[in-house]
């Protein structure tokens, strides 16, 4: 999806155009806002324990890091995956249908942080699983930012996996992903059967190449 389409498929959505009485919190900035936001959702995707005691973004739900701690920020704010530019209607849009929940199922409002941050997470999840229903109008948005979560986890797209493994990246150590050897390569010592399955031809290149 291009950063174009991600924008389009929420542009039209209400307080995404300059409305910035809506889907805000008091006495918060506007990055806050945003961040805590895609925090909120991240962590929704694949929740992750509180980083303190008074973390509002993560539900606290799960054991251990989530998608946050895994970085998925830092993947989301990075230009190579298309939807940067979408990051704020997508933040703003978020709000605006938390809102709209809240009202609908009569929650209780929390002005202190943004709409979809005051849900608790069985309602964050609940609102998120309508968003990315076949059929919503939205549906492509809130997928893209959905897979780039789970990317972040999963692959830690955002680094190099040596320097991932190497701080504890917890997607990855969930995994039991095995660290590089010594020359930083991933490698099995002995062949699959037990032994080498064929000789190296003597032109092979230094990186294992055929010559």
């Amino acid at each position: 999806m291009t950063e174009r389409s991600v924008v389009d498929s929420v542009g039209s959505q209400p307080g995404t155009n300059g409305d910035e009485s809506v889907g805000t919190a008091g006495g918060l900035t506007d990055d806050a806002v945003r961040t805590m936001t895609l925090e909120a959702f991240a962590d929704t995707i694949i929740p992750g324990a509180k980083r303190w005691a008074g973390d509002r973004a993560i539900a606290g739900i799960s054991e251990g890091g989530g998608a946050v701690e895994a970085g998925a920020l830092d993947l989301l704010e990075t230009p190579a995956t298309g939807v940067t530019a979408g990051l704020e209607p997508l933040a703003a849009t978020l709000n605006v249908h938390a809102i709209g929940y809240a009202e609908e199922h009569d929650l209780p409002v929390d002005d202190a942080v943004p709409a979809f941050v005051a849900l608790d997470y069985e309602h964050r999840a609940a609102l998120v699983r309508q968003l990315t229903t076949p059929g919503h109008p939205e549906k492509d948005g809130w997928v893209s930012l959905a897979l780039f979560c789970n990317m972040a986890y999963d692959s830690a797209a955002h680094k190099p996996t040596a320097q991932a493994l190497a701080e504890g990246h917890p997607g990855l150590t969930a995994m039991d992903i095995g660290v590089p050897a010594a020359d930083g390569r991933w490698q099995y010592g002995q062949g699959s059967y037990g032994r080498p399955l064929a000789d190296i031809h003597p032109a092979t290149t230094a990186s294992g190449s055929p010559a």
